[in-house]
């Protein structure tokens, strides 16, 4: 751990690398959800599987994008050790 202030290219690096992790994610999200609950949209299922579809898609997505974020940033912060 770095102690003092950090200059300003770092402080602009690690906006650069969050903007990347969030983008990154919502990518992952909108990927996986597309093929979770894709099928919704293509076919015709019963309530309960189109409800079961667009949960299921919402749900891994969102903790997949979560995950890429933590994943990003732990990178970043390990490789500037």
């Amino acid at each position: 751990m770095r102690n003092g202030r950090r200059s300003q290219a770092e402080r602009d690096e690690i906006t650069v690398e969050i903007g990347y992790a969030l983008l990154s994610a919502c990518f992952l999200g909108a990927v996986v959800f597309a093929v979770i609950a894709g099928p919704v949209f293509v076919w015709q299922f019963s309530p309960a599987v189109n409800t079961f579809l667009l949960v299921a898609g919402a749900s891994v997505a969102g903790v997949l994008g979560a995950v890429r974020v933590v994943h990003v940033l732990w990178r970043h912060a390990r490789q500037h050790r």
